[in-house]
């Protein structure tokens, strides 16, 4: 860390605790607090002046930084990962937040010890360990054809794949991508695949569910965890829809599942994401497979919609900043008001259906 200069004065106190969050800041305010880099470019302007223009998190978001000359120029690298303290003032460009930092300083691994990491990661709304325990539950009662339980639970239950999933994102940066995200996403598919297989009584209810649950566990050895989450190099070379159908295998043999359930099954998996653009090796071509893939679509846009609009407070409406990975601006409409009731029972209804809702959304 030595080789990073000190953009404060000498003599300057280092921050001790994080008192400002990311959510917190607007327009016009001064910034000066921790945060974590998870990514960093550094450019040029058009007069040939070098900047950086950085990501900043924290657990309660994400935001863009660029750090202009002369502080630009005191640092050669600024890898993803680092924790910093910045002085800044956040602004607006192009109707979107952003600091301008004035003053930068990378944290040393003797600044580090002892500061709570929790602080910078996003994590799920619920306790990993809940969401791994729900699933197998969940499993357990759903699955009546012994190959399919033994398959699926057993590879659940592996201390070493628990361990992996409950500190697993769902991706790197597009929908779940916090520590238990991929948990969160799995369950929810898995609860929309029971759904539909209830709506839609010809839909095999089992192999929908082992679909649902195994599609994307892969991810748990394509994305590294840390601070800054990125694509191991068998992730890179491999990829997570490949990965999980080579590390079930064994479970998949032992398990003494018939020859076709085994087919279908693998054809599930690779042909989740839905189109050859989007990386699937096939396309769906049963019902079950289409069901996964539109369950699984759907719980990731739903993801990134709730993400978007989280910068939209409740109870207005208001637009998102531009959504790259949607092609669009997102829009947060106002809800259909309940009939008056003086007895109070369509307010308590409304409640009881908010809190339905969160749960579910705690789900996705």
């Amino acid at each position: 860390m030595e080789a990073y200069a000190v953009l404060f004065e000498v003599g300057c106190k280092m921050q001790q605790e994080k008192t400002q969050f990311i959510n917190e800041i607007t327009a016009g305010v001064e910034v000066r607090d921790l945060f974590l880099v998870t990514a960093a470019q550094r450019l040029q302007t058009k007069t040939g002046q070098p900047y950086w223009r950085i990501e900043l998190k924290d657990r309660s978001g994400v935001i863009e930084g660029k750090v202009w000359a002369p502080a630009s120029e005191s640092f050669e690298i600024l890898p993803p990962g680092s924790i910093v303290e910045i002085l800044g003032k956040a602004g607006l460009y192009r109707e979107r937040l952003e600091i301008t930092v004035e003053r930068l300083r990378v944290l040393s691994d003797e600044n580090l010890a002892g500061l709570d990491l929790t602080l910078f990661l996003e994590g799920s709304a619920r306790r990993p360990e809940d969401l791994l325990a729900e699933l197998i539950n969940l499993c357990k009662r759903t699955f009546t054809h012994k190959p399919w339980r033994r398959a699926v639970v057993s590879f659940l239950e592996n201390g070493e794949v628990g361990g992996r999933l409950l500190a697993a994102p769902a991706a790197k940066g597009v929908h779940h991508a916090y520590a238990g995200g991929l948990l969160e996403h799995t369950l929810s598919v898995a609860t929309l695949c029971l759904l539909l297989a209830d709506h839609y009584p010809e839909l095999d209810r089992q192999i929908l569910l082992a679909g649902a649950v195994c599609h994307d566990l892969g991810k748990a050895w394509e994305l590294s965890g840390g601070l800054a989450p990125d694509y191991t190099d068998e992730g890179r070379l491999v990829g997570h829809i490949n990965l999980i159908l080579e590390i079930m295998e064994p479970y998949l043999r032992k398990s003494g599942l018939e020859p076709h359930l085994l087919m279908h099954f693998k054809h599930m998996i690779l042909s989740h994401h839905g189109e050859l653009a989007f990386g699937s090796p096939k396309v769906p071509q049963t019902a079950e497979a289409l069901a996964l893939h539109y369950a699984d679509n759907l719980d990731a846009k739903l993801a990134q919609c709730r993400e978007a609009l989280r910068e939209v407070p409740l109870g207005r409406t208001g637009w998102s900043a531009y959504q790259k990975t949607l092609e669009r601006f997102l829009y947060r409409a106002e809800v259909t008001p309940d009939a008056p009731d003086k007895s109070g029972a369509a307010a308590a209804k409304r409640e009881t259906a908010k809190d339905d809702q969160c749960s579910l959304l705690s789900k996705a």
